[in-house]
């Protein structure tokens, strides 16, 4: 039996940057954030900074200049995304 599938590329781009999408991610990074403020100082500031690209999208910012060197010696960022129940694995080319 033969199938014939084609993917509608307009549907799943229309998916990936609606509402229901933009909701799961601003709310994952919503608890990435409130992980990460339970791993740094109190008062250090933690964004989240929401935008589009071909899908919705987040970014978890630590506004403070010892923040890179938090996440070199303690992994703040990949601790607190784990921890949100998100997979991290190292970036590829």
């Amino acid at each position: 039996m033969l199938v014939d599938f084609r993917l509608d590329a307009a549907g799943v781009r229309e998916i990936l940057r609606g509402p229901e999408v933009r909701q799961l991610i601003d709310g994952l990074a919503g608890d990435v954030a409130a992980n990460v403020r339970a791993l740094v100082p109190a008062g250090t500031p933690v964004e989240v900074r929401g935008y589009t690209t071909d899908r919705g999208a987040a970014t978890v910012v630590v506004a403070d200049a010892r923040a890179m060197g938090w996440q070199a010696r303690d992994g703040i960022l990949t601790r607190a995304a784990g921890a949100a129940g998100l997979e991290v694995r190292a970036w590829q080319r």
